[in-house]
């Protein structure tokens, strides 16, 4: 009888390693789904817990990146200013003449 696969040893006894190490793999497939199960059920009970651990507070470093609509504001305001330092300027070099106004009287 021809030999098949390592099961048959040369004197005709059975060779029992393929057994063995099937049964040392099941074996560590089962406790890694039995652990597995367990941290699923840790986790379901202390969500929380986890989920302190991997929240991170925010740092300075998110706090200092500037708002689009602050930054929006702040240019406005910057511009608002601007004109107004140009218009002081502006009237302040010009003199106030009677031809630019407009006077009305009543009668």
């Amino acid at each position: 009888m021809p030999e098949g696969y390592g099961v048959m040893g040369d004197d005709g006894s059975m060779d029992y390693s393929v057994h063995e190490a099937w049964n040392e793999a099941t074996n560590v497939y089962l406790v890694v789904i039995l652990v597995s199960f367990g941290l699923f059920m840790y986790a379901k009970r202390h969500k929380r817990k986890i989920m302190r651990i991997f929240s991170v507070p925010p740092t300075a470093e998110t706090l200092a990146e500037p708002n689009f609509y602050d930054t929006i504001s702040k240019i406005r305001l910057r511009q608002q200013l601007e004109m107004y330092s140009i218009s002081r300027k502006y009237d302040c070099q010009q003199p106030q003449s009677q031809a630019d106004s407009v006077q009305l009287s009543l009668e």
